[in-house]
């Protein structure tokens, strides 16, 4: 039967981190995202993504930060219910055995999500805006068939570039999430 000791367990809240940073991005990227893009209108779909994104990829960066701080480290005994480990914690992911199977991931996960945050999400919003008043001054919208004028082909391929460099980011970060997954399934 469990006790209560798991609440003061840094273990626990480092699997329940986890837990929410995989769920929480394999739901946004693949489920969320592409349900809410073929169900909704372009500009509902567009206007719900740039209120979704700055949320989660704030969440997205937090995570892999108490992920650092709750590292469960090596089990080195157990007696009675109570373990003893050693390495654990933030200072624990940066020793020799643990650069490559903890740290280097947890900093890919931080540091995707980050810059999707600061640099790249604030930049396709920008063109997203720059096209809605560029849309005004043609009488047409960035994806009604037809030329297009110049300076919208411009932003076009400015967005096109911009989201697709977030998206290769973000499975940059799911990937590092999947690897972390197995490395800490080796310490259960």
């Amino acid at each position: 039967m469990p006790t209560l000791s798991s609440l003061t367990n840094p273990s626990a809240y480092h699997i329940l981190t986890y837990g929410t940073l995989l769920g929480s991005n394999l739901f946004q990227t693949f489920m969320n995202g592409p349900i809410a893009f073929t169900a909704l209108p372009r500009a509902q779909f567009s206007t719900l993504q740039q209120a979704i994104f700055p949320p989660y990829f704030v969440l997205q960066t937090a995570l892999p930060l108490v992920l650092a701080l709750t590292w469960p480290g090596e089990r080195a005994a157990s007696l009675g219910g109570m373990v003893a480990r050693t390495s654990a914690g933030y200072r624990g992911l940066m020793e020799e055995g643990n650069v490559w199977t903890a740290l280097v991931p947890v900093a890919i996960m931080c540091g995707t999500s980050l810059l999707n945050l600061v640099v790249l999400g604030p930049a396709t919003t920008k063109v997203m805006r720059e096209r809605k008043h560029q849309e005004t001054r043609d009488g047409k919208r960035y994806h009604d068939a037809g030329p297009k004028t110049t300076e919208m082909q411009r932003l076009n391929s400015s967005f096109n570039y911009l989201h697709s460099l977030s998206s290769l980011v973000n499975l940059l970060g799911t990937g590092a999430m999947i690897y972390y997954g197995f490395m800490l399934a080796e310490k259960l």
